[in-house]
């Protein structure tokens, strides 16, 4: 009785050793999920070189995505090369094209000035297409002080629809200096008021700040609104209202409310393209590469302050 006692418990506790065993194995073998990734972009503004070294550098530095400029493109078909051949070189490298900079001057008050701009603006469109952009940008502009949201949000219907045309989504981006459009929550009033889908916006750190307009206001947005965001920082000096875009410097070397901009959009929905977009001089000095690994470094710390998302 005695032995069968501790026969029965050694075989209870030889069960309990195993079944932890067991436990421990099948924990073991199924591995903890991946945090969900940012989309990181390369702006070419950043990087000084030619374009391909631009394309290249920003691969190899690990970026998702970069965003070209519609100048660069028109010189590298003045040149005599294709932008097929560009798209090719993307395609190879495995960067994605969020979106091409850009459209300037797109809502003039005259309308026969109106048919004239648009006119102008189709071999923008085409070559955005060509290298297989999903947006341009677009600043409301001519600028003016009375430039009404409503009014533009009309106009920015019509630009969709122009877009459409070539397969691109035309994204409202503005600019903190200007007088007319210059804040987020304008440029969001006339997406809302174009009463349309695929209505976007492109907001950029430096310029939420230089118009004036608190952070907070990204939590009342949802993410889809954004075709991209720029990132970068500034300096404490010079003064908010006196900010160039030479001023502008890496994320998470100023002051702005980065680690609370990124919670923020990762609650909104939004995952990418975070685009970093400097105007740097000092930058400019280094080789492309280098500036690209720097800018990605800045991003992974930036990321890992903010406890959202992973790069």
């Amino acid at each position: 009785m005695h032995m069968g006692t501790l026969s029965r418990r050694a075989w209870m506790g030889a069960g309990g050793v195993g079944a932890a065993v067991f436990a421990a194995a099948a924990g073991a073998a199924q591995p903890k999920p991946a945090a969900e990734k940012w989309k990181l972009g390369m702006n070419t503004s950043t990087l000084r070189g030619s374009l391909e070294e631009k394309i290249r550098a920003t691969a190899k530095a690990g970026f998702d995505s970069i965003e070209l400029w519609s100048g660069d493109l028109g010189r590298h078909e003045k040149e005599g090369r294709p932008l097929d051949d560009l798209r090719k070189l993307l395609a190879d490298l495995g960067l994605a094209v969020p979106n091409v900079i850009g459209i300037w001057s797109p809502m003039p008050l005259d309308e026969a000035e109106k048919a004239k701009r648009y006119e102008q603006l189709k071999p923008q469109l085409a070559q955005a297409a060509k290298v297989g952009s999903k947006h341009i940008a677009a600043v409301p502009a001519p600028d003016r002080p009375d430039l009404d949201v409503l009014w533009a949000a009309r106009r920015y219907r019509e630009l969709l629809a122009l877009g459409k045309e070539f397969g691109i989504t035309i994204a409202i981006e503005f600019l903190g200096p200007l007088k007319g459009v210059h804040t987020l929550g304008q440029a969001a009033a006339i997406a809302i008021e174009a009463d349309s889908p695929d209505a976007r916006i492109i907001p950029d750190t430096f310029h939420v700040y230089r118009g004036g307009s608190s952070f907070a206001g990204v939590r009342h947005l949802a993410g889809s609104l954004y075709a991209v965001w720029h990132v970068n920082d500034v300096p404490k000096e010079p003064g908010q209202f006196q900010l160039k875009d030479s001023d502008r410097v890496l994320p998470g070397d100023g002051i702005l409310p980065m680690p609370q901009l990124l919670r923020d959009l990762w609650a909104s929905g939004f995952r990418g393209p975070l685009s970093v977009e400097l105007f740097n001089q000092e930058l400019w000095k280094k080789d492309p590469f280098e500036v690209a690994r720097l800018c990605m470094e800045k991003m992974k710390a930036l990321i890992a302050k903010s406890g959202v998302g992973d790069a």
